[in-house]
């Protein structure tokens, strides 16, 4: 089972505005009608029900969205990207790389369908259309399209089930979920006979529940010893545990606290999740003439126990109407309590505004709308350096470069374009 993936999202640029104008007999002033550029596509990942795993990702981590198309003349806009969607399994946490190199949750996919962008794509360029005024009635500047985001994403999956069962190895998890529901886990008198999480739907009366039965642990899982992460990570979204301990242990309330003392080291809220304590095998003979002594040992410890035999269905149908009683006291509490808002990835606008920095003889314009347009025209040209000193003033740059100290001839740089003021 691959349930961890990392992969690379691009949104798709936008398409570039187009610089136009209106030619027709006999209209001798048509006037400017470039149209604009189309949005590019986004990068979306999808909660998907038919999807059980992230295989589909093995072969490829690099995923880019369609670029917008460019706008034309006549007023015509470019065709927006076409979107990408990424299809992944419901319990799937969408994470994102931060400049820190800290992994920040964007969302937790609980739902079927649920969609979550994680590149969105550049907006498309202006026209020329959009930079007419009273004194530039043919502009020819426009805006490039604006890139599209770009990040490193991580998916992991949590599987969703209302109680999980846990333990050692072979202490007889695969057989008790395969006596409780239709699941058929591979059942084996050897450790790490299940090597991933797998699920069944146990009825209990009019009522029903999903158990997950979870790969064994040993000592250091929470150092990814053994199964390690694959294990723990899977426990975190289960409402209740059945902790499942084998009756021909020598020390079976040692071997308790060993698992829970993993589940506290790996993350404290697995420490702190209602469990059911069931020892296993009691139909063989060696367990029944300890049987008394395990009772004793737990008692002292002080924590109730189930004494179950899935093979002969020994207080099995007991154990599993407790836990159902168990899971409806915590759905109650969860729905009385107030949700806290998830963490959720909002990016910062595009700034429109111009800040000017100097280094040494150039002067830097930071402003992603006007590095857009001079990387569309044709610096050389006298007559669009003539528009864009008009554009820079009416948007309050030449104010922040005379403020800053410029001169004429000093160098002046906006995004790749270097040029004379």
């Amino acid at each position: 089972m691959l349930d961890r993936i990392e992969i690379w999202a691009k949104g798709g640029e936008g398409g570039d505005g187009a610089i136009s104008f209106r030619r027709e007999k006999f209209i001798p002033f048509g006037g400017p009608d470039g149209g604009d550029g189309g949005d590019g596509g986004s990068v979306v990942i999808v909660a998907d029900v038919g999807v059980g795993d992230f295989s589909a990702f093995r072969g490829k981590r690099i995923y880019r969205a369609a670029r917008g198309g460019n706008g034309a003349g006549g007023k015509r806009h470019g065709r927006k990207g076409k979107d990408l969607l990424l299809p992944v399994p419901v319990g799937t946490m969408v994470r994102r790389q931060s400049p820190e190199g800290e992994a920040v949750l964007i969302a937790d996919c609980k739902l079927p369908r649920q969609r979550v962008e994680v590149a969105r794509g550049g907006r498309g360029g202006l026209g020329n259309t959009h930079f007419t005024s009273s004194t530039n009635q043919t502009p020819r500047i426009a805006q490039k399209g604006a890139k599209g985001e770009e990040e490193y994403i991580l998916l992991e999956l949590r599987l969703i089930a209302d109680i999980g069962i846990i333990g050692y190895p072979n202490v007889g998890k695969s057989t008790l979920l395969a006596a409780v529901s239709a699941a058929r886990p591979r059942i084996a008198s050897y450790p790490f006979t299940t090597l991933e999480p797998i699920l069944g739907v146990v009825a209990v009366g009019g009522d029903s529940f999903v158990l997950a039965e979870i790969p064994g642990l040993i000592a250091g899982a929470h150092l990814g010893r053994g199964l390690g992460h694959d294990f723990l990570q899977h426990i975190m979204r289960t409402r209740v545990l059945i902790h499942l301990v084998d009756g021909t242990s020598e020390a079976p309330v040692e071997d308790m606290a060993q698992v829970n003392a993993e589940l506290g080291l790996f993350a404290a809220e697995l420490a702190q999740k209602p469990q059911l304590v069931a020892v296993s095998k009691v139909d063989l003979p060696q367990v029944r003439e300890r049987l008394s002594g395990i009772k004793k040992a737990f008692r002292q410890g002080g924590s109730p126990v189930f004494f179950v035999s899935a093979v002969a269905g020994r207080g099995v149908n007991e154990l599993m109407t407790e836990a159902l009683k168990m899971l409806r006291r915590f759905r109650l509490e969860e729905a009385a309590a107030t949700a806290a808002p998830g963490a959720v990835f909002r990016p910062e606008p595009e700034t429109a505004g111009a800040m000017v920095l100097r280094e040494g003889d150039v002067f830097i314009i930071t402003a992603p709308e006007v590095a857009r347009i001079i990387g569309r025209v044709d610096m050389a040209d006298p007559e669009v350096r003539r528009q864009l000193r008009g554009y820079l003033s009416r948007r309050g740059v030449t104010g922040a470069l005379e403020k800053a100290g410029i001169a004429a001839g000093d160098r002046v740089r906006c995004g790749d374009v270097e040029w004379e003021w």
